[in-house]
């Protein structure tokens, strides 16, 4: 039997927002390794899949291209921040986010790329100013002089845009917690402003 491709019920096709189609993949990706999808969990007389939890983060997030789109969405949204972005009472932060937006595009490149390296993907990621290791940050994020609370609402941004992506709560906890891990790095520069000044 053909689905009708004008019931919306039947299929998402192109017409489905990124969300669905996160959301369809997620579902799918906990169905395949739940073992509910026909022949998923056994394959070629193989062993079924290791359990979700034992799936690294990178995974259990739906991988790269779940990722990118929470980056991509993500990003946005920290630019209208009222606290850490474009109306910032931090004029390096402020003019971040209103005068170099050209740079937007490769920064939500090298966050995807970020947040796949830390999360167990396949990707590594190089960083552009490296800091104190690899994934360090400190240098990257030196000149912004970003405040604690300026980092806090970024978190609440990412906080919101995992619900707004429908990420489960260990996931979802275990990203903010990766995101947290650096709130020194990244507000190291505000932290040497605040001793020298």
């Amino acid at each position: 039997m053909k689905s009708d491709p004008t019931n919306s019920s039947t299929t998402t096709g192109i017409h489905g927002t990124r969300r669905d189609i996160l959301h369809t993949a997620i579902l799918l990706s906990a169905a395949a390794v739940a073992g509910t999808i026909p022949g998923a969990a056994v394959a070629g007389g193989q062993a079924a899949p290791p359990p979700a939890a034992d799936k690294p983060l990178y995974d259990r997030l739906g991988g790269i291209f779940a990722i990118a789109a929470v980056v991509d969405y993500f990003s946005d949204e920290v630019v209208k921040d009222p606290i850490a972005g474009a109306r910032s009472s931090n004029p390096a932060l402020r003019e971040w986010h209103t005068k170099q937006l050209g740079r937007l595009p490769g920064l939500k490149f090298m966050r995807t790329l970020w947040v796949a390296n830390i999360s167990g993907g396949p990707f590594q990621y190089t960083p552009t100013r490296p800091g104190s290791t690899n994934l360090g940050l400190e240098n990257a994020h030196e000149n912004l002089r970003i405040s604690p609370r300026e980092f806090d609402a970024v978190a609440g941004v990412l906080s919101r845009t995992l619900d707004h992506f429908s990420v489960p709560a260990k996931e979802k906890s275990e990203v903010l917690g990766a995101f947290a891990a650096h709130k020194n790095e990244v507000t190291k520069g505000w932290r040497d402003a605040q001793k020298a000044g």
